[in-house]
């Protein structure tokens, strides 16, 4: 199943770990780059490191977000031998992709695009062996393209949709919304983003958790049509028309099994 949650925890705040994972997200993203300060990275990366090595209780997936270019990480962190993947942030090549895979050789990678030649460069990142899926450093991009404005987003999101799928990978989390009380706004943003085909959101505060988990829930309705797709399909053997007169035919069979997953 696609993992619609992930949380973000910083790396020197291994008193906060435990408590990500307790509140139940899908994936825990235990951070050593952005939430961290210069200053207190070697210690995050002996916190994380070294919760990573002790622990023994399954629970949500573990991805780490990396500093780019630290490869003394890379090495901590394949030493734990812990089953984790890694974020990559601000990648512009299959060349960077390249030498992460090799310190880090089996480990799962997300690429993480951040700025417009990275966005150029989606399809040939999501297109690497070692990336199972991408995601969008949207504050780093509204930086550098000097705007937020809503039709500039929804072109970002649409690229790095087409480049995922096109890639053969999942569609793409939505990347964290910095309004920690805002749920509101947490709502429409990440109702937007659905629309536009992406699944799932990163969180920062695990408040978050909640609104976003009800946003990717399917609705009744796409249920409703989802069992009768499968129904009438299963029926008829081919192509097959609903009660309101829609034909449905394999390909739509493949997005209502999807729909009853989730």
């Amino acid at each position: 199943m696609t993992a619609t949650t992930a949380l973000y925890v910083p790396g020197d705040r291994p008193d906060r770990f435990d408590k990500a994972v307790a509140a139940g997200p899908d994936i825990v993203i235990l951070d050593l780059e952005d939430a961290v300060a210069p200053g207190a990275k070697e210690a995050a990366l002996d916190a994380v490191a070294s919760w990573l090595a002790a622990r023994v209780t399954p629970g949500p997936a573990i991805q780490v977000r990396v500093n780019r270019g630290a490869d003394h990480e890379l090495a901590a962190l394949t030493a734990t031998r812990a089953d984790i993947g890694l974020r990559l942030p601000k990648v512009e090549s299959a060349a960077e992709l390249d030498r992460v895979a090799a310190l880090a050789p089996g480990v799962p990678l997300t690429a993480l695009v951040e700025s417009a030649l990275g966005v150029e460069r989606a399809f040939e990142l999501a297109s690497h062996p070692a990336v199972v899926a991408l995601g969008a450093g949207e504050a780093d991009l509204a930086a550098e393209l000097g705007t937020r404005d809503p039709a500039v987003v929804n072109h970002l999101r649409l690229r790095l949709l087409v480049a995922a799928r096109a890639a053969g990978l999942p569609a793409p989390m939505l990347a964290a919304y910095p309004g920690i009380r805002d749920l509101d706004g947490l709502r429409a943003d990440t109702e937007r983003g659905r629309r536009l085909g992406w699944h799932g959101r990163s969180a920062v505060h695990p408040a978050q958790l909640a609104v976003i988990r009800e946003v990717f829930l399917p609705r009744e309705d796409e249920v409703a049509w989802a069992r009768a797709v499968l129904e009438a399909l299963a029926a008829a053997g081919g192509v097959a028309t609903l009660a309101d007169g829609q034909m449905v035919d394999a390909a739509m069979a493949a997005r209502a099994r999807a729909i009853l997953d989730r």
